[in-house]
């Protein structure tokens, strides 16, 4: 017997369904952007961060030491498996790496004090060349238009007074908090440094007494789950520092090149902010073309140029190759971290943004993998 024809096209409902299946989804993320924002607006509101931010300073050398252990163990792994001896092997990393460390500043400190003694002696003309450009700027547009701008100029000119006074004064304020805040920094890094040394004599079975304290049943998940984390931020970390040196041997033979004063001091600060994705190139690159600009128009073109090879060189090149698919993270959930993170967290945010949520996305593939979550939401 002929099936009678109901009458329902199936095609247009399982049309539905996915387009249904699709906006939940969409709905889904963005309330979960939605909850995130709320959550951290609510804490930044009871003042929550402020607290965390003097116990995190309190305990950072603690923090410092972990990070050091961490990324120390799988060399002295190494060299346990070549028959050294475990705080031997520990005794050589750090001899080695203290060794580099004062090579590095004994060369450094010297040529970067050279240049940056060099840009404030010329800084006197530099300011003489922008006003003379800005001047020129402003005849430019009076004989243009056949308006008289003296009195912009001049409300022009007392802006950049006050600012520059304003400047004077607190100056002396300012350097004794960058030198306090250095000696702290370097006060906390050799306390970190004397943390990780002790941790990494015993540093497997530190994290073998933390992954006791979970319950047997989610323990085999759980150090899974680390190991997972542990690969990617270790890959993370060490392709950053990769592209950092690169770029910043790179930018200082590029900007050296192309006549600028002070090349390692502009190469080293373009390497350092590389670290933001996407936007950090950008911030480092921008006072390397102004003060070219401000020497001759030549440097100022030459520099850009090195600015915009060293930002195709990373994006298109090292990032590809060093970094490879480490994060798997869409530039579109990139950009949505820097923002919530930056607006948060300022400069830091915008640093860790990235590791942070490749971290939670880790997480969350892990448990979903494991308990079918994505099944179940869209079910």
């Amino acid at each position: 017997m002929k099936k009678k024809d109901d009458g329902l096209d199936y095609k247009k409902i399982n049309e539905g369904i996915r387009i249904g299946v699709t906006l939940l989804k969409i709905t889904l993320f963005l309330a979960i952007v939605l909850l995130t924002y709320v959550s951290l607006k609510l804490v930044v509101e009871l003042k929550v961060f402020p607290i965390i931010g003097k116990l995190l300073k309190i305990i950072s050398p603690f923090f410092i030491g972990i990070v050091i252990a961490w990324l120390f163990d799988p060399i002295v792994k190494s060299l346990e498996k070549r028959k050294v001896n475990r705080p031997l092997g520990v005794v050589f990393v750090y001899v080695v790496f203290i060794a580099f460390i004062a090579l590095l500043l004994y060369i450094m400190i010297p040529m970067v004090g050279d240049q940056l003694n060099d840009l404030i002696t010329s800084a006197p003309a530099f300011f003489n060349e922008m006003k003379d450009w800005v001047d020129g700027l402003f005849d430019s547009l009076s004989k243009s238009t056949g308006n008289d701008f003296l009195d912009i100029q001049e409300k022009f000119y007392d802006s950049i007074n006050k600012i520059g006074n304003s400047f004077t004064v607190g100056l002396p304020a300012q350097l004794m908090a960058i030198l306090s805040s250095i000696l702290q920094g370097g006060l906390n890094f050799l306390i970190g440094l004397l943390v990780g040394f002790y941790m990494l004599f015993d540093f497997g079975n530190v994290k073998g007494h933390l992954f006791n304290i979970v319950p047997k049943k989610y323990r085999e998940d759980t150090i899974d789950l680390v190991n997972q984390l542990n690969n990617n931020l270790r890959s993370y970390v060490a392709g950053t520092l990769r592209i950092m040196f690169i770029l910043f041997a790179f930018q200082s033979i590029a900007l050296g090149i192309a006549g600028l004063k002070a090349p390692m001091v502009f190469g080293l600060f373009c390497a350092v902010t590389n670290i933001i994705p996407y936007v950090g190139p950008y911030i480092g690159g921008v006072p390397a073309v102004l003060v070219g600009f401000s020497m001759d128009p030549m440097t100022g073109i030459c520099s850009l140029i090195a600015v915009v090879i060293a930002q195709v060189l990373e994006s298109y090149f090292l990032q590809p190759l060093v970094m490879g698919k480490t994060m798997k993270l869409h530039p579109v959930t990139i950009m949505i971290g820097l923002l919530v993170f930056g607006s948060f967290f300022g400069i830091v945010g915008m640093i860790l943004a990235t590791p942070v949520i490749s971290i939670v996305k880790t997480i969350a593939i892990f448990f979903d993998e494991k308990f079918s979550l994505k099944e179940r939401i869209t079910n």
